[in-house]
This record gives C-alpha cells, structure tokens and sequence, in this order.
C-alpha cells in the first residue's frame, strides 16, 4: 500500500525485530518466516527517522524488501553490494549497524545521505549521482577474480541511471568477461526527467504504434482464457521493455 505523510510515524514505530539487528549476520540468522515482518518493521523506521531528520524519501522505501533479501542472501560485507544514486541507501544504512544515527542523516557531523567508504565497511564505494555502480562494481569484481577470491558482487541500478552510457559501457565491458557479478535493475519509474534520446524515443514509436497496441490486444483476447500463458507473456513484454 502506498504511504502518505499522513502514514509517517510521530513517535518511534515499535520495531522488536529490527532492534536485534545490528549487522546484516544478525538478520541472516533469523529464520525466513520473520522476513515479512522485518521489511514491515524496516519501513515504519524508514519513515518515522525520514521524517524527523528528513532526507530523500521514495527512493528508501522503493528498496526495503530489496535490501533485506540483498543482506540476507548475501555475505555482506565479505560479499560487496554497489548502490547507484546513493539516495537509495537509508535502509541499507539501518540494517548495517547504523539504525540510531540514521536520524542524523544529512546534519552536521551526521550520517552521509549517500554510501561512504569512510562511514561503514558495508559501503563499497562512494556515489552521490549515477550510473557508476556496473562500472566500479565490475572492477571489484574483475579485481576479486584475478586474486581468486570468491567473493560476489552486486550492482543495484535505477532506470533513470541506466540511461546514462557509463552504464552501457560497462554492460558491454561484463559481457566479455568471466566476473562473478550481479546486476539488479530497479525500475521503479522514478526518475528524475523524462527519458531522452534516440532509444528512448524509438521504443516510444515501437509501444505507442498501432501495430504493436493491435497485437497486444488482440493476444489478450486469446490468452484470457489462459492464465498461465498469459502470464508468461505479461513477464516476456516487461523484460523485453526492460532490456
């Protein structure tokens, strides 16, 4: 369900899970039942310390259940995990150890609004704008390789930074090479300005045609009476939009 300021807490949330968390090996140990709970918990904080300290809002809570499952399926911080436009990290910030001072985000002698190396081992690399987590995420990852450490690397990516061609550049990079790397795109459909350029506006002509909105109709209308392969293509059209 979608929150409003409406929904922000004035008092601190009650959070009896998220209060035994002060590293991401102490969520890893709870068992996976109390995940539901924990993202619930997670987001009532997110948004009762965003609304006293203030900070950036949407982009947090866009990420919460992505975060609990990045941190506990991963080996953090053994396992590396890169944030592109940082503004997405505040719940990576209070699951790693950083769950009080998150309420000193953005002030004076407080909490970085974005990953910094010298705040927490948990930050890999320190971003404010975009389009540089691929990148220096496949560096770690090529560099973890050549030492023949089996560490992993993940590389979590909007959809308004990947528009940008550093971005590109290091998609096609990866594919050339053997870099236990992960990347997770978030299109969350928020970014900052509208897409531009001329990918952008050839897919535009490619959904808004008459052609394409007349296929997808009409195999609507076949696939009704088909859930499950309905389904199947609904998931095809959207990775294919994705990519």
């Amino acid at each position: 369900m979608q929150k409003t300021f409406t929904d922000i807490p004035l008092t601190r949330p009650h959070t009896p899970l998220l209060d035994r968390i002060g590293a991401p090996a102490d969520l890893r140990r709870l068992p996976e039942t109390d995940l539901e709970q924990m993202v619930d918990e997670l987001r009532a904080y997110l948004l009762y310390a965003v609304g006293r300290a203030g900070g950036h809002f949407g982009a947090g809570l866009g990420v919460v259940e992505l975060t609990v499952a990045l941190h506990y399926l991963f080996d953090t911080p053994y396992d590396r995990l890169v944030w592109d436009v940082g503004h997405q990290c505040y719940p990576h910030k209070i699951l790693t150890g950083r769950r009080d001072e998150i309420l000193t985000v953005r002030q004076q002698h407080g909490l970085s609004g974005f990953p910094k190396r010298t705040e927490s081992e948990f930050d890999t690399f320190g971003v404010g704008h975009s389009s540089t987590s691929i990148s220096a995420a496949l560096g770690m990852a090529l560099g973890a390789e050549q030492a023949g450490d089996k560490r992993r690397t993940v590389a979590v990516i909007g959809d308004g930074a990947m528009t940008a061609g550093q971005a590109f550049e290091a998609m096609s990079h990866a594919a050339h090479t053997r870099a236990n790397l992960l990347v997770i795109l978030n299109d969350n459909t928020m970014s900052i300005g509208h897409n531009v350029g001329g990918l952008a506006n050839y897919f535009a002509r490619i959904w808004s045609s008459k052609t394409y909105i007349a296929l997808r109709e009409g195999g609507k209308k076949v696939l009704s009476a088909m859930p499950a392969a309905w389904d199947f293509v609904r998931r095809t059209e959207e990775s294919m939009k994705n990519m």
